[in-house]
């Protein structure tokens, strides 16, 4: 009987665990005006945190490696929410412009699920899985500035038949 007993504490445990998981992936019920710490509260630490112009402040919730959405949270000069969206979407890829620098990459679609040296050429080769029928990610090249050079899709290797390894 304990057993049984101990076997459905430990069920109920991680139901909610995973109730409370699912709840912080994203922006949940936060509302325009909501301070930092309520942000902080639902979704937790923030994967980077980005200056922006004013005193502002934009929060990076990164939901990789394997993850497809990043949710990014602005605050006001005053520390409350002014607006959240996921940017991790075809229609933020296509703004990316040529020549980019590579903190205003971040600063518009966050940490990348992978970065990797771009080969023979100096630069990086930076990964982003987002939501799409399709098996595949974005990705952008940086030059040896730390500027974009090109970007586009690619299949995501994830989906490869056989390829137990996704890192390489």
């Amino acid at each position: 009987m304990q057993l049984r007993s101990l076997i459905a504490g430990l069920v109920a445990g991680c139901g909610l665990a995973l109730l409370a998981a699912c709840a912080s992936y994203g922006p949940g019920d936060l509302r325009v005006g909501d301070a930092e710490a309520a942000v902080v509260q639902s979704m937790g630490p923030p994967a980077a945190r980005y200056p922006l112009p004013g005193g502002a402040l934009r929060l990076a919730y990164a939901r990789g490696p394997f993850g497809k959405h990043t949710w990014m949270v602005d605050l006001g000069p005053d520390g409350r929410v002014t607006r959240w969206r996921q940017v991790l979407t075809e229609a933020q890829f296509a703004e990316l412009q040529l020549g980019t620098p590579a903190d205003e990459v971040l600063l518009t679609l966050g940490p990348p699920a992978r970065v990797r040296p771009r080969g023979l050429r100096p630069g990086e080769l930076w990964s982003y899985r987002y939501e799409t029928y399709e098996c595949r990610w974005f990705q952008v090249v940086l030059d040896e500035e730390h500027k974009v050079a090109e970007a586009g899709y690619g299949v995501d290797p994830m989906c490869e038949v056989g390829k137990d390894d996704w890192t390489n």
